[in-house]
């Protein structure tokens, strides 16, 4: 008769399958023993409001920054659902200020705009974000070296993406980074609210 082995199943925690070792208070992320990261947020223009002179002019800068950059970077598009129902408070408090009529009569129309806009479409704002990469030197055991890897890449995409019209930050702490991380893993919940 054969002995059955019985494997014992280890319940996996969240650190089994997200990679981050350590978020540093300088918001660079270590990734395994010699791969760190770091995020930056991008403001994008809206490319179809621009001319066909201003989005030809925008896509050489784009074309610079892929030509200039001779690293990897990944690129993060994050969905937000958006909640009108603040908004709509905040004009109702504005309106019950107002003696004139016509203004709380265009104001209420606005709110039902509003709600009629944010039951009928999922509005959603969307967050632009870049993540560059540096190696650490097995021989330097320097996080100094490798922050100021990162902070080149950096300017080198904030220089580029600022000849689009872009406005590139860094994100430059580590409460900003676990607020990412904390909206990219849950997702279904900001989307279900």
């Amino acid at each position: 008769m054969k002995t059955m082995e019985v494997k014992k199943i280890r319940n996996k925690i969240v650190q089994d399958w997200i990679p981050i070792q350590e978020i540093f208070e300088n918001g660079i992320i270590k990734i395994n023993k010699n791969k760190y990261i770091k995020i930056l947020k991008v403001n994008p223009i809206n490319y179809n409001l621009k001319s066909d002179l201003e989005k030809h002019s925008i896509l050489s800068s784009y074309k610079i920054l892929l030509k200039t950059c001779n690293f990897d970077i990944q690129i993060l598009i994050q969905s937000n659902k958006q909640d009108l129902n603040q908004h709509i408070l905040n004009i109702r408090k504005n309106v019950q200020k107002e003696n004139n009529f016509y203004l709380k009569e265009i104001s209420e129309n606005y709110i039902k705009f509003i709600q009629k806009l944010n039951y009928s479409t999922n509005l959603s704002s969307k967050d632009f974000y870049i993540i560059i990469a540096s190696e650490k030197i097995e021989n330097i055991n320097s996080l100094e070296i490798v922050g100021q890897d990162l902070k080149d890449k950096y300017f080198k995409i904030k220089e580029c993406l600022s000849r689009c019209g872009n406005k590139t930050k860094e994100i430059d702490n580590k409460e900003e980074v676990i607020k990412i991380f904390y909206s990219l893993l849950n997702t279904r919940k900001f989307l279900n609210n």
